[in-house]
């Protein structure tokens, strides 16, 4: 029998490709080619890599649904690696995905996670709910533990609008691929104490999505303020926040240009109280 390395000799497919499976293409690929997930791989013994880093993500609901944003900033070390990466994705249509922690393999497995959730409704001619879409996520963080062990951890966030209850759902991870149910609002990386310090003086359930991205700005602001792996927004080049809000309408990043007059109005306002505001928006 052909092993799977010898097929493409062949000019056609391999038998894999064309045996009825399972829905879970992580699971697929475990079984065809495990080098190709994240987790697959393994360092030398002591061998140490210094990659980049990036944090932080807040999500917060609103009637109707979910936002999620993320800094711009990766940092390596005391170094800034990069200055406009993105941290927040599209995990289907009706989802988002936030990464902190090792840049790469993060956004590696958030591409692995659209890969899954596409080959899952191609295979089973559904959606996925929310909490399952959050369970697959779960499942791809504890395949990915052996790297964790050895400095290059991954621990999203995810986001979601719940058709079933017509509300965005947030759910969070620690390093081993626990799955925890958020509330309201929570946010994650280095500098998710300062922000979720920040979202507890702003959240209200009654937010619009408007107000929500405001929310948002301004915790991501005060994690900037006091965590120097968390990048501000830069006005001069142009840099802001990505936000994401997911309703039943789908997921909708928000575009610079309306994210500009946004994060300018912060920026006014903290020229006047550099600390920011003490109060919900309203």
């Amino acid at each position: 029998m052909e092993s799977n390395a010898d097929w493409g000799t062949r000019g056609g497919l391999p038998q894999a490709f064309l045996t009825p499976g399972i829905s879970s293409f992580s699971e697929f690929l475990k079984g065809f080619a495990p080098e190709y997930l994240p987790g697959g791989r393994t360092l030398p013994a002591g061998a140490t890599v210094e990659a980049p880093h990036g944090t932080t993500i807040v999500a917060l609901t609103f009637p109707g649904g979910v936002l999620m944003a993320g800094d711009r900033r990766a940092t390596m070390g005391n170094f800034i690696a990069q200055r406009d990466i993105e941290k927040v994705f599209p995990g289907d249509e009706f989802s988002a995905v936030g990464i902190a922690g090792t840049a790469g393999m993060a956004v590696e497995m958030v591409r692995l996670f659209q890969l899954e959730l596409e080959h899952y409704e191609k295979i089973e001619g559904v959606t996925l709910s929310t909490d399952g879409k959050a369970n697959r996520l779960a499942t791809m963080i504890r395949g990915n533990l052996g790297l964790a062990m050895q400095g290059l951890a991954v621990v999203p966030m995810f986001a979601g609008y719940d058709a079933e209850t017509g509300e965005g759902r947030i759910f969070s991870y620690d390093v081993t691929g626990g799955l925890y149910e958020e509330h309201d609002f929570y946010s994650v990386g280095s500098g998710s104490m300062f922000a979720r310090g920040a979202l507890k003086k702003l959240y209200r359930p009654d937010l619009t999505a408007e107000e929500a991205a405001v929310a948002a700005v301004q915790a991501l602001y005060d994690a900037a303020d006091d965590d120097s792996a968390t990048g501000g927004p830069d006005l001069f080049r142009k840099i802001f926040p990505v936000v994401a809000v997911v309703t039943e309408e789908g997921y909708r990043r928000l575009p610079d240009e309306e994210l500009a007059a946004l994060v300018e109005g912060v920026v006014d306002a903290r020229r006047v109280a550099p600390d920011g505001p003490r109060s919900p928006l309203r």
